[in-house]
């Protein structure tokens, strides 16, 4: 598990070389370019921590609190953004809003009027609204679940007692949602802090857009490692924030486990009131999901033969992207269920430890973990020169599946461990009692009842590597293109019609686990 962690180790290490040259360039940095970095990375999370709080709650209460028509469908409707990776969602919404698009061109002919008539997207604010419509859903679920599980009885007993619709909600579902909201924010903060796709397409100046600059425009691996530090900085905030309400969650879940939580009931809307609500539960199924799916298809319809990709490149590019995603969720379970099993059978306080470590790589930028994984390389070749060690790392797939292993074995064990917690621990001491041994208690208890938690990890992860950019783009081998990285390259070099297929695929694919968790969703509770 060492291997996991050397990226960031590296990361670490690479403060102990630092000379007087490189010195005097941080100082630089510190005078030119950080203070940029630091103040568009803090306005940017700012205002999606706002708007995704705010997006993400208001959902959740209207959904649990109200009953509406098609309430039903949109209570999974609500998480189609998740299919759709925010750099997709920005080539949409820049093909769609900027000064040559559709909707500034019709509005100047109807009006008569010539300039610009909406603000350019491609801006802070502009990325801003894309993270929000992207990531709202993680506020969604986490508060939706919040207020199933605690809040009924008390809600029903603020009813009884004769509290409006609108105190119930300020003075009782709020206080015991605050922590989801605030686990839902961390976890939108942490993927908008590990984009490099929408900030780059924008221009807008992030630690990430920062740390690939450095690295490949200014050939200075070292001035990389140190952006990629501050970086893992607001990573390490953010993420002890996220620890911290999910602990609160715990907390306040364990106050109501002596009675059997009763469902809230909902008000019924009638007339405007219902309009409202449904329109309100809408809008960001609208804006993040079906307007950007619209757009790239009349982007792919209206393009033309001659700048559509074709089909036959698309099929390849989706060959490499399923490939290296089915490799991955193998290679990501089989570690997961090795070190879960562990723990299980013979639990200790390092085999906790090593879980641990192995649990914060979901949290660490793919711009970071490219930069850990290659400072070793150029140090030993600093060290021996003409060696061939690397080349492995560089130039095959051996890199790019030790990243994707940093940043998504944390997936499935998530997912391994959900399934061993539903096991109950007397089923082991049963089995041990009849003499079976730790091979036999795994082949005969465990695995029948952990395929599926295995199966819905190996979707998670190989969903994760299909739609990752930042270490793909960097470590991929030659000619190995996928999805992800041509949908980024055709748009970078603004060919929106060619990127348009490969954006598509990925929303379809996206829509796998979107589905299996609707289904989840629209189980009936017991």
């Amino acid at each position: 598990m060492l291997i996991l962690a050397m990226p960031i180790a590296s990361i670490g290490l690479s403060w102990l070389g630092v000379d007087a040259v490189q010195w005097g360039l941080m100082r630089e940095m510190a005078a030119t370019v950080l203070p940029g970095y630091t103040l568009t990375t803090l306005a940017l999370i700012l205002m999606v921590a706002v708007g995704v709080g705010l997006l993400g709650c208001g959902c959740a209460v209207l959904i649990v609190m109200f009953d509406f028509p098609g309430k039903r469908w949109l209570t999974w409707a609500l998480l189609l953004p998740l299919a759709m990776p925010a750099y997709v969602t920005a080539y949409a919404y820049t093909d769609f809003l900027q000064y040559s698009g559709w909707l500034q061109t019709t509005l100047r002919e109807v009006l008569g009027l010539q300039g610009r008539m909406l603000p350019e997207i491609r801006s802070t604010g502009g990325a801003a609204l894309v993270f929000i419509v992207s990531l709202y859903p993680y506020v969604y679920l986490l508060t939706r679940a919040a207020l199933l599980e605690r809040a009924g009885n008390l809600l029903e007993a603020a009813k009884l007692m004769g509290a409006t619709p609108l105190d119930r909600l300020r003075r009782v579902a709020l206080p015991l949602a605050r922590p989801a909201i605030g686990a839902g924010i961390a976890l939108a903060l942490m993927e908008t802090l590990a984009d490099f796709g929408v900030s780059s397409y924008f221009a807008v100046q992030t630690f990430s857009a920062g740390i690939y600059k450095a690295w490949l425009a200014l050939d200075n691996p070292m001035l990389a490692s140190q952006l990629a530090t501050v970086l893992l900085v607001f990573v390490a905030i953010v993420l002890w924030l996220e620890r911290r309400a999910q602990r609160r969650i715990r907390f306040a879940s364990s106050k109501t486990t002596l009675a059997k939580p009763a469902a809230v009931a909902p008000t019924q809307l009638h007339g405007w009131a219902s309009v409202l609500a449904c329109a309100g539960v809408l809008l960001p199924i609208v804006l993040g999901f079906a307007a950007p799916v619209l757009v790239m298809l009349h982007t792919l319809t209206s393009s033309g033969d001659d700048a559509s990709t074709p089909v036959l490149s698309a099929l390849d590019w989706a060959a490499n992207s399923a490939g290296l995603g089915i490799l991955s969720a193998a290679m990501a379970v089989s570690i997961a269920l090795v070190l879960a099993t562990q723990q299980r059978l013979r639990p200790s306080s390092f085999g906790k430890s090593v879980t641990q470590i192995v649990a914060l790589g979901y949290a660490v930028p793919g711009a970071v973990v490219v930069v850990g994984l290659l400072l070793p390389v150029l140090w030993l070749r600093e060290f021996v020169p003409g060696t061939g060690f690397g080349a492995w790392l560089t130039g095959g797939i051996g890199g790019l599946l030790w990243a994707y292993m940093v940043r998504f074995v944390a997936v499935a064990m998530q997912s391994v461990d959900s399934g061993f917690t539903r096991i109950p621990n007397s089923f082991d001491d049963s089995a041990k009692l009849l003499g079976a041994k730790d091979g036999a208690i795994w082949r005969r208890v465990h695995w029948p009842l952990l395929r599926g938690p295995v199966a819905a990890a190996a979707l998670l992860v190989a969903v994760d590597v299909m739609k990752e950019l930042p270490a793909t783009l960097v470590l991929r081998p030659f000619n190995t293109d996928t999805l992800a990285v041509m949908t980024y390259q055709l748009a970078r070099d603004e060919r929106l019609g060619e990127a348009a297929l490969p954006a598509l695929a990925l929303v379809v694919v996206g829509l796998i686990p979107i589905i299996w968790l609707s289904r989840q969703l629209n189980k009936p509770r017991h």
